[in-house]
């Protein structure tokens, strides 16, 4: 988190899920974006069998059946949630630790973001305090750290509502940050 604007930053949680982060502040300041959900565009094919993978190297002695039930439960997820929370961004795009460092605004990049399409509107983004840090305490728990597309079925975690909306935001790509 450390490197400069535009870096992978990616780590692991729970000793089982990588998150991807994008580095925001100047080289040598630590700060980053988690990326909570991504709406998928293409290859939705391709992250359901990412995903499928993922979860099988985690539960290498599940019981008979169980990768079967996962699948079909793969299969049954609509489009829109096949992303939707920062472990599934990463086990959807086959993400992990060794792209930390990985410039995502280089062009040429495998991993990387891109500006809206021109003529797009600007999408509502709205904020409000992030989730899952109760353990972090005040202040960090009431901070509005949170960006989210306002109304965006891609959204990980609890719904906001449109309280917070961010005037003249300027999302520049189907990043589904929430």
């Amino acid at each position: 988190m450390y490197g400069p604007p535009g870096i992978a930053y990616v780590y692991l949680v729970y000793g089982m899920y990588d998150c991807l982060n994008i580095v925001t502040e100047p080289a040598g300041r630590p700060a980053a974006l988690l990326v909570r959900a991504v709406e998928p565009l293409a290859g939705v094919a391709a992250m359901r069998a990412a995903r499928l993978e993922a979860w099988s190297t985690r539960r290498r002695a599940a019981a008979e059946g169980a990768r079967e039930a996962e699948t079909a439960r793969l299969a049954a997820l609509p489009d829109v949630r096949v992303a939707s929370g920062p472990g599934l961004v990463a086990a959807a795009f086959d993400l992990d630790r060794s792209l930390t460092g990985l410039d995502l605004l280089d062009p040429a990049s495998a991993v990387r973001l891109e500006a809206r399409p021109d003529g797009e509107a600007a999408p509502r983004v709205s904020t409000g305090p992030r989730i899952g840090i109760g353990y972090a305490g005040s202040p960090w728990t009431e901070r509005p750290w949170r960006l989210w597309i306002s109304g965006h079925a891609s959204v990980s975690g609890p719904s906001r509502g449109e309280a917070g909306v961010v005037p003249g935001s300027r999302n520049r790509g189907r990043l589904a940050s929430g």
